[in-house]
């Protein structure tokens, strides 16, 4: 059996052993790691063994792992039931939730749709612009994730192997995102006009048939990825320019991740249409996607579900708004961002290999190259610090073509991130040319 790091212990071997039988290949497992229990910022694998947690479970535990008010919201609502089928009848918990969440959202948001993750939050986005345009095509990114069903697969081009085989695709144009680190442009400003350009000659060429355009506030599985300041809100004049609908994927970057409750507020713009999932169901699997209803006007039977509004998913969807509320949460992503910015720039300078540190609130992306000259990514060495890290027991992901993806719960104290960043340092030590 081949292993991805280290061989691990006989009883994960094991599992993983049986799991290489029966669950699709198509899973891309980063560790040879075997989840047994989670809590806070902490996850144990099989064999006892503790991790400090810098991935959050692809940034879904935002309120730390296992938390006690989601607990007891689950509990309390399965024994009254799990599924009411809320496509086909009317329940209030689903109602509740959504009513809380509009109090986190610009008031213009005020219309939502229930799914269950957040590639099905993207296509109902997708879907209600084309509905409410009744026009076909779609403006997307370089670099972009937004998920692997059919539609949000035509919005996605980060990595090769999720488009191979699939095409044809949906209507969509993709045009440049602003990845300054590996732009070739003199200035923040020149990379900005340049992707407006494109935009723009893309908006030209199908003008008046384009129903939106789909964007990252902060690109996640492409590389943590942070536009200048004003690209966002350029762009939405280009698209009230040419009536197109400006929709925001806030999958990763929503519920506190970047410091705000949206990152869209980052960059001080009002999309038409959001995306959220991840973090929203406190650990349950869920999708939610707003709009204003004046834009959400799709008729009855034009898209549903089964699963929406399930209210295990509802009940710890409210409980986890309110920890996020009551804890302050933006405040502490705000803050121990900071300080583990200001750790990584620091680090930036004593190593060779670390190219480009970037990132808002606890969305934080380090970039290994072989060199600081030449920039070239260094995808092995990235490999062999994450396997190093894990093995001194903190787990990370990573992201783009070698960017090693911070994001923790956002319940994460000044303790633990110095402790985590000691032992990203010693992988980056210790792993040789």
């Amino acid at each position: 059996m081949k292993f991805i790091c280290h061989p691990p212990s006989s009883q994960s071997r094991k599992i993983i052993a049986r799991d290489s039988k029966v669950i699709s290949s198509s899973y891309s497992r980063e560790f040879d790691f075997v989840f047994d229990h989670a809590k806070g910022c902490h996850i144990w694998d099989v064999d006892g063994k503790k991790y400090l947690d810098f991935a959050a479970g692809i940034a879904v535990a935002n309120i730390g792992h296992a938390h006690p008010a989601v607990i007891h919201a689950i509990k309390k609502q399965i024994e009254k039931g799990s599924h009411a089928a809320f496509g086909d009848f009317y329940a209030e918990l689903p109602v509740r939730f959504v009513e809380k969440l509009l109090t986190f959202v610009p008031p213009h948001l005020n219309n939502a749709f229930l799914s269950n993750s957040g590639t099905e939050a993207v296509e109902a986005a997708y879907k209600c612009a084309r509905w409410h345009t009744n026009k076909k095509w779609f403006i997307a990114f370089e670099h972009a994730f937004h998920g692997r069903t059919m539609g949000s697969l035509s919005l996605t081009k980060s990595k090769p192997s999720h488009r191979e085989r699939y095409d044809p695709f949906l209507p969509v144009v993709h045009v440049p995102f602003p990845y300054v680190y590996r732009m070739p442009f003199s200035s923040e400003d020149e990379c900005v006009q340049y992707c407006l350009n494109k935009i723009e000659i893309a908006m030209k060429k199908h003008h008046g048939d384009i129903a939106g355009l789909m964007v990252e506030p902060i690109q996640g599985e492409g590389g943590y990825i942070v536009p200048p300041d004003n690209f966002h809100r350029e762009v939405k004049k280009l698209c009230e320019r040419y009536n197109v609908l400006y929709c925001a994927d806030e999958v990763q970057s929503g519920c506190f991740r970047t410091g705000t409750f949206l990152a869209s507020e980052q960059f001080n713009v009002k999309p038409d249409l959001i995306s959220l999932s991840k973090a929203i169901g406190g650990g349950i699997p869920m999708g939610v996607t707003l709009a204003n209803k004046k834009t959400m006007d799709w008729i009855p039977g034009s898209h549903s579900n089964t699963f929406g509004g399930n209210l295990i998913a509802c009940a710890a969807g409210l409980a986890s708004l309110d920890v996020m509320r009551k804890q302050k949460l933006g405040e502490n992503a705000k803050k121990q961002g900071k300080l583990m910015l200001k750790i990584l720039q620091e680090m930036q300078e004593r190593h060779e290999y670390i190219g480009d540190v970037r990132g808002r609130g606890l969305m934080i992306g380090v970039e290994i190259v072989k060199d600081k000259h030449s920039k070239l990514a260094d995808e092995e060495r990235m490999q062999h610090i994450l396997c190093h890290a894990a093995a001194e027991g903190l787990l990370l992901l990573g992201a783009g073509q070698s960017v090693i993806r911070i994001c923790p719960p956002l319940t994460l104290n000044r303790e633990q991130v110095v402790n985590g960043l000691v032992i990203l340092e010693d992988a980056i030590k210790t792993v040789k040319p």
